[in-house]
């Protein structure tokens, strides 16, 4: 038992790395949607010539950044969730409902990971306009974030499952 507690250990680390880096993608693909934003207003009101481009390159961008950034939510716990009816129970039931609801999530994630890979193969021999790329790199970030939150959700419920199983003691402040 103790070598699956040591490997999820090291899977989680592992996924902390692709938590970085979903941050990370984000957080250029913000700095980009400012740039280009700012291209739009020197253009038109400067330049008197408005680039037709930023349009979709700002749609495309937002979804990069919400959905990466989703993702980054759910392994850090900070995704929307109510928590006082759970916190309120004692530490063992309190598992049990965390297991539960981590194992829901990850349901979600699949189902979103499958309906978006539809999506992007749906849209994938229809170009963007002003973009000329696929219309499936649109959709593409959502079926991203489906898998990471299966991979994120579905590694914190084996985890939840496995520390029942040894016996480990929750940690203090309930929010193991």
């Amino acid at each position: 038992m103790e070598t699956v507690l040591r490997g999820v250990s090291a899977v989680t680390r592992w996924l902390g790395f692709l938590r970085t880096a979903c941050i990370f993608f984000s957080s250029c693909a913000l700095v980009v949607l400012v740039v280009i934003f700012g291209w739009l207003v020197f253009g038109r009101y400067v330049l008197n010539v408005t680039p037709t481009w930023v349009e979709q390159m700002a749609l495309l961008l937002v979804c990069y950044i919400a959905f990466l950034g989703a993702s980054a939510g759910v392994y850090e716990d900070t995704h929307l969730g109510v928590t006082f009816f759970r916190n309120a129970l004692r530490p063992t039931l309190r598992r049990i409902v965390r297991a539960i609801c981590d194992l829901a999530l990850a349901g979600f994630g699949l189902v979103m990971l499958l309906s978006s890979i539809e999506l992007v193969e749906f849209g994938w021999s229809t170009m963007l306009p002003m973009l000329d790329i696929p219309e499936g790199i649109r959709t593409l970030p959502a079926a991203i974030c489906g898998a990471l939150m299966l991979l994120f959700s579905g590694t914190r419920t084996i985890d939840q499952i496995v520390k029942l199983a040894a016996g480990v003691a929750p940690e203090k402040d309930g929010t193991d």
